[in-house]
């Protein structure tokens, strides 16, 4: 099933004028925020989420082996519990449990395969705030390469996000304008990190993840630990959360 990279607009209720009042008055608030750390022996928490329609399909056997690779690195230093949310088909959105090991959150992505089917971003956000809600999140991570949905809803959900201090990184496939500009504003709305993703970023991609993944266990002193010794990529992504 083929997807338009246009937004949906059928169905959905055109946003009132004072939609972009109050993004910017979330972004605002956000801003002012200070970044929040960890207590000690506290276990960190991310959830990483993925579009998994159709036309993904031609990267998704690779994605898969990289996204299962990302917490080698937070093995080093501990204490990472994962959950995974993904959506495909015809309004199919579904979470893991929360796992603590690798092998385990590995063994659920090599389960996933692609369905036809628009996305559904608003459900992962509307997800992911619920879950901060109830228990700190330290970071949440989403890949994907198409946005059909209303963007000033999906920012004013990020928003909220961006209040309970859950950073998303968002990485896009591909090139198209209008999931570039989403993604680059629920980034920006929660205080994470956009990056867009070719053919040729696979390496860039896996030292990203593990960058994430890193910050997630440890915070900000463990991603400039991380960044020191790693340089590149992970040393790119420290100076986007600045």
């Amino acid at each position: 099933m083929s997807k338009s990279k246009a937004p949906v607009k059928a169905g959905i209720t055109q946003p009132e004028a004072s939609a972009a009042e109050d993004v910017s008055s979330f972004l605002d608030q956000v801003k002012r925020m200070p970044p929040a750390e960890r207590r000690a022996g506290e276990r960190g928490r991310l959830i990483f989420a993925m579009d998994a329609t159709m036309s993904r399909q031609p990267t998704w056997d690779r994605a898969l082996q990289i996204q299962s690779e990302m917490f080698i690195e937070t093995e080093k230093i501990g204490g990472l519990d994962v959950q995974l949310i993904y959506f495909r088909g015809f309004n199919e959105c579904r979470a893991s449990k929360w796992v603590s090991e690798p092998s385990a959150l590995a063994r659920m992505m090599t389960g996933v395969d692609c369905r036809g089917g628009n996305t559904q971003i608003g459900k992962v956000l509307s997800h992911i705030r619920r879950e901060a809600s109830q228990d700190k999140i330290s970071a949440a991570v989403y890949v994907g390469d198409a946005m059909e949905e209303n963007v000033d809803r999906l920012c004013q959900i990020a928003g909220e996000i961006g209040l309970l201090n859950v950073p998303l990184f968002m990485f896009q496939e591909g090139n198209d304008g209008v999931t570039r500009h989403a993604f680059q504003e629920i980034a920006r709305l929660t205080r994470g990190a956009y990056f867009r993703l070719d053919a040729s970023s696979a390496r860039q991609l896996r030292e990203l993840l593990a960058a994430v993944a890193v910050y997630a266990a440890g915070g900000r002193a463990a991603l400039a630990d991380h960044s020191r010794e790693k340089g590149g990529s992970a040393r790119l992504l420290l100076e986007q959360l600045r």
